[in-house]
């Protein structure tokens, strides 16, 4: 492990084809996203809103911690929601008692849904080319 993320909690999240890997711990409010500000990497405040939710629904001020996140693999809507349910596991790893309000909340649910394949003879997963009987 990095000598400089020790004292760290550390937790996974992962949502379609992405991968989160946090580092949370008692802090002066640093958030980083693959070494960038968040709010630089994630610019649209719905992502945000749902990002900070952990917080929200504990009643924290997330700028008590500092967050070091590394993301990889899936677009930004994946990202968020991956970081989301690795903030809440943190937040959890740090205090078992949160885990009613967390799982009420579903911050500890993983959506595991993932995009279906295309088949062969079909445009897409399931869509078909158009049938002309004659």
């Amino acid at each position: 492990m990095n000598p400089l993320l020790a004292g760290y909690i550390h937790a996974v999240g992962r949502r379609k084809t992405s991968v989160i890997r946090l580092y949370l711990r008692q802090g002066s409010g640093v958030f980083q996203v693959n070494r960038r500000p968040w709010k630089e990497y994630f610019p649209e405040e719905i992502y945000q809103l749902e990002i900070l939710r952990p917080f929200e629904v504990l009643g924290i001020d997330p700028g008590r911690y500092d967050l070091i996140v590394y993301a990889q693999g899936g677009g930004v809507k994946g990202q968020a929601e991956a970081v989301r349910l690795a903030i809440a596991r943190a937040l959890l790893s740090e205090d078992e008692s949160r885990r009613p309000f967390l799982r009420k909340a579903g911050l500890l649910t993983v959506d595991a849904r993932q995009v279906e394949r295309k088949h062969y003879g079909h445009k897409k997963a399931r869509k078909s080319f158009q049938f002309s009987k004659r």
